[in-house]
């Protein structure tokens, strides 16, 4: 069998036809604001804190920039590819279509950082802030992985495993296997909600900035150590952790704030008009979250100053600068909070869901065993699936750090937006008078320029982060010539599309 087999764009375009049982119910609006929905949320309010104060200190503004440009060129070629195939799938199914079955294999492998692990982060986010909620009364053990550890009373404490985040996925996980889904009205209400909050929360810490936090703007290389919370000291002077090279690592560390709105391609299949709906849906809510996200950072780092969050600042760290610097607003921290808890749980929801869908459809295919693609007899869901996926996001919340868990995020994220904007190159060498709705401007430059930009923002990230991501890739290459090549389905024409009667289940 050849692993650079495709699927056609005719045979996707029948599948469409097969998989009738899904309704186009979804607007452009609706569409903006599931993006926007997904986009906002731990990377926001956890990660600014974490890119200024590890990184780029108060131009983490143009981190933001930086991350913007890589995702609005990835974006664009998303769109292309939304418009010519309306079908549920994201990058895996693009990668089918245009680089073979090899190729697919490895962009679903690496959505499985983004969407398992992107949950695993957002819950640990989502136990944070309950904590600070609850005035810290969870024990630092109990609510922190065994790689973290905190000076108290001149003792290092080290955390045990982190129940708030394991709690939250319990419950989510129990919710999806028995079918509950986020209507969009639903949707709309979280968003308005989180929007609201970065919008109040912007106003007034408006006039709070302190002039002096912006300077200097970039971090010199010879800023002083910092004591972080753990007692160690931190060094500004490696390239990647001041100036411009601080930026461009900024960028890698604040791109998990984006990862999101490849969820809209997703939704392919249920928008009314998905040619004119899907580029508007993706780069729409592309839009609005980045002028969003540089308002937000600039006020953050100009309320509290950047050092702050290496040192007690680092956990919550937008309630963190209510409390410390906004005097007279705790209502806002507590109403911050409640809401950002809210909108976590909606993100968490969002990628368990688009991380079980992957599998389902990776199995269907055969690349994954058939356990994945079990529907429950009575709910009608993959709930097999959803146990497994639970127990790997579980130990990752549980035990690994938050920052560990978004940067492999991150990269896995980037390496998939690589593959789509290659696969935008490769289709209209391939094919190029396939009838394109929305086509990607100025190809191969923009592609180009976006494969540029998110390998400069995957080199930005920690050596540790790289390495790991290199061995979770390789452990996919030795799964997929192990079990995937031999049950994959396109050995055999008449498996090659899933039967119309297995999507009526659902």
């Amino acid at each position: 069998m050849k692993v650079f087999v495709k699927k056609s764009i005719e045979q996707l375009t029948n599948a469409v036809d097969a998989e009738g049982s899904l309704k186009r119910t979804l607007g452009a609006g609706s569409l903006i604001a599931l993006g926007i929905g997904a986009i906002i949320g731990a990377g926001l309010f956890v990660r600014t804190a974490a890119a200024a104060g590890e990184h780029a200190g108060s131009a983490v503004t143009l981190s933001f920039i930086v991350a913007a440009i890589g995702c609005a060129f990835a974006g664009l070629c998303y769109a292309e590819f939304a418009s010519i195939i309306p079908i549920a799938g994201s990058a895996y199914t693009y990668a089918y279509a245009t680089m073979g079955e090899i190729v697919a294999w490895i962009i679903g492998w690496a959505l499985i950082l983004e969407y398992a692990l992107g949950a695993a982060t957002v819950s640990i986010s989502w136990s944070e802030y309950a904590n600070k909620l609850l005035g810290g009364s969870i024990p630092y053990e109990w609510c922190h992985s065994p790689m973290e550890s905190v000076m108290v009373n001149g003792q290092s404490v080290h955390g045990i495993a982190n129940l708030p985040a394991l709690l939250i996925l319990v419950i989510l996980s129990l919710l999806l296997i028995k079918g509950t889904q986020e209507s969009a009205t639903v949707n709309g209400i979280i968003v308005f909600i989180k929007v609201a909050i970065v919008l109040v929360f912007i106003a007034i810490g408006w006039q709070f900035i302190n002039p002096a936090n912006h300077t200097p703007y970039l971090i010199p290389a010879n800023a002083p150590d910092i004591i972080q919370q753990n007692g160690k000291p931190y060094s500004y002077a490696p390239f990647f952790n001041h100036g411009w090279g601080g930026i461009i690592s900024g960028a890698g560390v604040v791109f998990f704030a984006f990862i999101g709105f490849d969820a809209v391609s997703t939704a392919a299949q249920e928008a009314k008009n998905p040619k004119r709906d899907m580029p508007i849906g993706i780069l729409g809510s592309l839009v609005v979250c980045t002028i969003l996200y540089i308002l937000f950072s600039w006020v953050l780092t100009g309320v509290a100053p950047y050092t702050d969050f290496m040192k007690s600042g680092k956990e919550a760290s937008v309630a963190y600068a209510i409390s410390n610097y906004m005097h007279g607003y705790g209502w806002l921290s507590t109403m911050v909070t409640v809401a950002i808890l809210a909108g976590f749980s909606s993100v968490i929801l969002v990628m368990l869901m688009g991380q079980s869908r992957v599998f389902y459809t990776m199995s269907t295919d055969g690349l994954l065993p058939k356990v994945f693609s079990d529907l429950h007899p009575k709910f009608r869901t993959p709930y097999k699936s959803n146990m497994i996926l639970f127990i790997f996001v579980g130990a990752f919340a549980a035990f690994v750090p938050g920052s560990v868990a978004g940067d492999l995020t991150s990269i896995g994220t980037l390496f998939a937006f690589i593959l789509v904007c290659v696969g935008v190159i490769l289709l209209r060498k391939t094919d190029p008078n396939l009838p394109r709705p929305f086509k990607t401007p100025l190809v191969p430059l923009v592609p180009i320029l976006g494969i540029i930009v998110c390998a400069g923002m995957i080199v930005g990230l920690p050596h540790e982060t790289q390495i790991s991501a290199l061995i979770w890739m390789v452990a996919g290459l030795l799964i997929y010539f192990g079990y995937s090549k031999k049950h994959s389905k396109l050995g055999n024409v008449s498996d090659i599309l899933p039967k119309a009667s297995d999507f009526e289940k659902q």
